[in-house]
């Protein structure tokens, strides 16, 4: 990792240490975007911390030359992002919680998966999921690296096996248990660093006629609706469906069937199975979005380069609006403390020179600090006591949910405030 080479985006160009691609093992010469310096997103600061210095990491994003993945480096260890006081808790967004309920009954119906069936989900986080297979009687098993979240689903009886997955896990438990007809992760392909032993131990768990569901943020919604805030150390890949199909059958598993859904801004579930198995021909939807994908430039370097002034000009746009309501004597507070609102509140340099406070109803995160700009952390009910001006949205993925169940602010003339992709402010 000492070699030094040039990194060129346009005309820009500036030295850093050599990387290869995690997929294919190709030099990473071509920066796709660099956000700056920001501490790890899903911590928070205490009280007692707020006079000690913090860690910050570069938050530098390649593309690689040859299979076009989008990734960022591995600047620290997921036992550091994921480790026993990891506080992301999936149960507390309910349309989250409605979204895995759907998805529960959907295979249940379309793909008879019931008592008689074995699912293993990957990244279980705290049973918000397989509560809905338990429910139906359906055999199931939660694999959770952070032991505190993997607690809160035996809480709810769901058997949980605390261990980072990849393809030693998987040996171990389909030895243990049995392989299994369903494997699905939801937002976990995206965290894994060692991507090729993530997607082997996909394989070596997966029943002969199993099939294999996953679900992550869709790089093209990334990029056309400029998500930056997305982009976090706990992220260290960023795919295409032309991109993670190509990873996927690198390990013998054959991406079927694909739907685009609105979570998380835009997000992908992808189907897949055994390349040898029967049954399961490229649908229509898979082969559409592979044709829109290439001929949108997925597969050409040229496509990722105007990213970074994009971002740019957005950051610049939500701080024209900051800047203007303050000077007009505005309150403005936030609403969540997530991740990708910790990348969008350090890149942008937003403080509580224009944030007052932000709320979440994670009581794992009240009475603290975000990272990095040291905005207070409080309850939802606070708002009601101060009633602000303006509540910047930080979750916008969640901008429906949080308007409505927060609707009472409009009764003294508060409005929503989403800053991705452009500054909108709610009716």
């Amino acid at each position: 990792m000492s070699v030094l080479r040039a990194d060129t985006v346009g005309s820009e160009s500036m030295k850093s240490p050599e990387l290869i691609c995690r997929f294919c093992g190709t030099q990473l010469s071509r920066l796709f975007v660099d956000l700056g310096l920001s501490p790890l997103c899903q911590t928070q600061i205490s009280p007692e911390q707020l006079n000690h210095g913090e860690a910050f990491y570069p938050l530098r994003v390649y593309v690689c030359d040859d299979c076009f993945l989008v990734q960022l480096d591995e600047y620290v260890s997921p036992d550091v992002i994921f480790g026993e006081d990891y506080p992301y808790f999936s149960s507390y967004s309910d349309s989250w919680v409605k979204h895995a309920k759907n998805y529960t009954d959907k295979m249940v119906t379309e793909y008879g998966i019931g008592p008689d069936s074995f699912v293993v989900e990957v990244a279980s986080n705290d049973g918000y999921l397989l509560q809905h297979f338990a429910s139906a009687g359906v055999p199931c098993l939660g694999i959770e690296p952070s032991e505190g979240v993997a607690n809160a689903a035996r809480e709810k009886g769901i058997d949980t096996r605390t261990s980072f997955f990849g393809k030693q896990t998987a040996i171990d438990v389909a030895s243990e248990y049995k392989k299994a007809n369903l494997v699905l992760g939801n937002n976990v392909l995206a965290h894994v660093p060692q991507l090729n032993d993530f997607v082997s131990g996909l394989r070596e768990i997966l029943a002969d006629d199993g099939i294999i569901t996953m679900e992550f943020p869709h790089l093209m919604r990334l990029m056309l609706e400029h998500q930056f805030d997305t982009i976090y150390h706990e992220h260290f890949s960023y795919f295409s469906f032309s991109t993670v199909s190509r990873i996927f059958a690198k390990h013998g598993l054959t991406i079927f069937d694909v739907e685009e859904l609105p979570t998380h801004g835009g997000s992908l579930r992808i189907y897949a199975a055994h390349a040898d198995s029967a049954g399961h021909a490229l649908s229509s939807r898979a082969a559409e979005l592979l044709h829109r994908e290439e001929s949108m430039g997925f597969k050409t370097l040229e496509f990722y380069a105007g990213f970074q002034e994009a971002v740019r000009e957005t950051k610049r746009a939500l701080l024209e609006f900051l800047l203007t309501a303050k000077r007009a004597g505005k309150s403005i507070v936030g609403y969540g403390a997530p991740g990708k609102g910790n990348t969008l509140l350090n890149y942008c340099g937003i403080r509580q020179d224009f944030l007052d406070y932000t709320v979440d109803r994670n009581p794992h995160k009240q009475g603290t600090y975000t990272p990095g700009t040291r905005i207070p952390i409080l309850d939802p009910s606070a708002i009601s006591q101060s009633k602000p001006d303006y509540i910047l949205i930080l979750p916008w993925n969640l901008k429906e949910e949080i308007s409505q169940s927060m609707g009472f602010v409009r009764e003294w003339g508060c409005q929503f405030v989403v800053p991705i992709p452009t500054v909108e402010i709610l009716d």
